[in-house]
């Protein structure tokens, strides 16, 4: 396969195209549905394609084929730099490529059992247990959806700067949504794991992540309604973890912060308090985000976005960095042969502190525990809001009773400013992030403690 890369490589290089690139891609997936009992849906299928961007009069061109045959990719790649050139007749801002070292290598995530060598009809009896077990849990559950997925990439990536990497990316997902009703009060929870690896229902029995996720349904059932108003939170590491990848995580990456983000202009500014430091990292090997190389072929590394509350760095591919006289940090990834690679976050997390969680709550006369989050959505002008789907008073410095129907919302960068502790457990969870196109990642941290925030509740 090198030497047909490099063969359509060179060919796109002498018709007068700056910089070229095809990533290759064999993928295995598989997708299974199981919903209160019944096996709704099953999906394997495997595919194979190209993905293809030419640079060339200052513009990019980009074109996928799902043949690898040379004669369909020099096809393709032709396609592409007529894009290019026909875009760059119009170009504003001329596309230029911060330098990189070239690069050869193989890599491969670590994973300890092969998904692709596991059964069918063994996938579909675990989803049948945890989904079994769900229903087991408590009477007032009435209804439980699990989603599973594996997805396993062979991927190729040859560029005209002269690397040469071929990389195994794999994927393994559980997902559970269950719902439960008590009288006139519903309520309903998620629970989303992850590993590279079948491994995943070792570290994560079945019998555990049902009752994880049923044990937060019934705990709504019988929670009261929350205050409304401003007041002290611990935020838990699964709030945390979304957090840092929603509200702070994208206006760090740098077309985003370019476009207009809430840290446009910052670089180098106190933005948060003492106790945050934040980091987009590609070297902690259970994480979604764990890559040896992204797909422009830059190494995988840890990035600082927030150091003892400064902003230091922006996560970047080789176009910011350029803009921006910085280096690439690693960032740049693309779902599948289908998309051009983007800024994406990897694994992105708070760093964790020193103090217990009783320490946490000690000196709280009345505040929450927010332990779980529901969904959510943040803005580039650093406004967020956070549904939480599991959450306790803390009444003198105690945890209390459960509360339900509680959300928070408020503006990034000042409740940053309103971290006062941070916790020394540490926890890493594994998710999925749209922006354009679908893509694994991960998040995590401590159990952090806001002097206040907005809780919306009665």
């Amino acid at each position: 396969m090198k030497d047909v890369l490099s063969s359509v490589l060179d060919k796109i290089s002498g018709l007068n195209a700056s910089y070229a690139e095809i990533r290759t891609q064999e993928n295995g997936n598989t997708f299974i549905t199981v919903r209160d009992g019944q096996v709704e849906a099953v999906s394997l299928s495997t595919e194979k394609g190209a993905a293809i961007r030419v640079l060339a009069k200052g513009a990019w061109g980009f074109s996928t084929t799902n043949s690898l045959a040379r004669g369909d990719l020099e096809k393709a790649a032709k396609s592409a730099l007529k894009m290019a050139q026909v875009a760059g007749q119009s170009v504003r801002e001329p596309v230029k490529l911060a330098p990189v070292k070239a690069v050869e290598g193989k890599a491969r995530v670590k994973f300890k059992k092969d998904p692709r060598k596991v059964d069918i009809s063994t996938k579909i009896g675990t989803l049948l247990n945890i989904n079994s077990s769900c229903f087991n849990f408590d009477k007032r559950i009435k209804s439980v959806t699990v989603n599973y997925a594996d997805l396993a990439t062979e991927q190729t990536l040859a560029t005209t700067d002269g690397t040469y990497i071929e990389q195994l990316k794999m994927f393994v997902w559980n997902y559970c949504w269950v719902t439960g009703k008590s009288k006139s009060v519903m309520a309903s929870a998620r629970d989303e794991v992850g590993a590279h690896g079948y491994e995943l229902y070792t570290t994560e029995p079945t019998d555990k992540i049902a009752e994880r996720v049923s044990r937060k349904v019934v705990q709504q059932l019988e929670a009261k309604t929350a205050k409304g108003g401003s007041f002290p939170a611990i935020l838990g590491t699964n709030i945390v973890g979304v957090f840092a990848h929603e509200a702070l995580g994208h206006i760090c990456e740098a077309d985003l912060t370019l476009a207009g983000s809430a840290l446009m202009g910052k670089l180098g500014q106190k933005i948060a308090s003492d106790k945050v430091t934040i980091y987009d990292s590609a070297l902690i090997p259970e994480g979604f985000g764990a890559i040896e190389y992204d797909d422009e072929g830059v190494p995988g590394q840890e990035t600082v976005l927030i150091k003892d509350g400064t902003l230091v760095g922006l996560m970047h591919n080789r176009e910011t960095a350029a803009k921006m006289n910085m280096k690439p940090t690693g960032n740049a990834r693309a779902w599948d042969f289908r998309f051009s690679p983007i800024i994406r976050m990897r694994n992105t997390c708070f760093e964790k502190g020193d103090q217990s969680f009783k320490e946490l709550m000690e000196d709280m006369k009345f505040g929450y525990y927010l332990e779980a989050f529901r969904g959510g959505q943040a803005n580039l002008d650093g406004t967020f809001t956070v549904g939480v789907q599991s959450a306790f008073e803390i009444v003198k410095g105690e945890l209390g009773k459960p509360v339900r129907n509680i959300g928070i919302s408020g503006n990034t960068l000042e409740t940053l400013r309103q971290v006062d502790a941070c916790g020394k457990d540490f926890d890493l969870g594994m998710g999925r992030c749209g922006k354009g196109q679908a893509m694994f990642i991960s998040d995590g941290g401590p159990p952090l403690r806001v002097k206040s925030i907005l809780i919306g509740g009665a």
